[in-house]
């Protein structure tokens, strides 16, 4: 009998890769927002040739992240003021349904990995480190919608979260205390945990409700 543990090896494509460490650099503020993307640099950097960059920007165009100007070029998106409440209102509905499928499957499993990632925020609040804090937030919300289990949900979710980490920095900047940023992920982890989804409906309206409500002082 095999084990459902091992899983057939699937092999990334090269555009596939490509893909991913765009979506990284636009996420990180590598490749800046309304930026022009250089075939030449990209193909250089990256060690690649020019057909399957091409290929892994298309995906990315499709994606969303990237925006193709004819006899312009391939550029960043720049995320607006409308963007950013759409962002918010696509997470919170995925992550809405991603948190009930999680406490369905089993919410106990799914509290506990959660509140091993809260540790790993905890942690970065105590060093003051604000990227640490950002990588495990993200973290965080990516392995909510993994929990639920649906390839769909997840890829969807990988798009949103590049957008997110755009706006991550005007965000950090209007929390007085990464402490509240730190609850509020402790508190969903362990509602969750607690089969309780009703209260992790509740908390994660709350949190995306308050990072759209901080970057309002920004949008004026």
């Amino acid at each position: 009998m095999s084990s459902p543990i091992l899983q057939p090896v699937v092999q990334e494509t090269t555009p596939a890769l490509i893909a991913r460490q765009l979506r990284r650099a636009i996420g990180e503020g590598d490749l800046v927002p309304g930026q022009q993307l250089n075939e030449a640099e990209l193909s250089r950097r990256l060690g690649v040739s020019r057909g399957p960059l091409r290929e892994a920007m298309q995906r990315l165009t499709q994606e969303g992240l990237l925006v193709s100007i004819r006899n312009r070029g391939v550029f960043v998106i720049e995320v607006t003021d409308d963007d950013v409440r759409d962002m918010y209102l696509a997470r919170t509905a995925l992550e809405r349904a991603a948190a009930a499928r999680a406490v369905e499957i089993h919410g106990a499993h799914a509290g506990e990995r959660l509140l091993e990632v809260v540790q790993s925020m905890a942690a970065a609040v105590a060093q003051n480190n604000a990227d640490a804090l950002t990588e495990a937030d993200v973290e965080f919300h990516a392995l909510l919608v993994a929990l639920a289990g649906s390839p769909r949900l997840s890829r969807m979710h990988t798009t949103l979260m590049v957008e997110t980490r755009m706006c991550i920095t005007a965000l950090e900047n209007r929390y007085s205390s990464h402490v509240f940023r730190l609850e509020e992920h402790r508190d969903i982890a362990e509602a969750i945990g607690r089969s309780d989804v009703e209260r992790a409906d509740e908390l994660l309206l709350a949190h995306m409700e308050d990072a759209i409500g901080r970057l309002r002082p920004a949008e004026r």
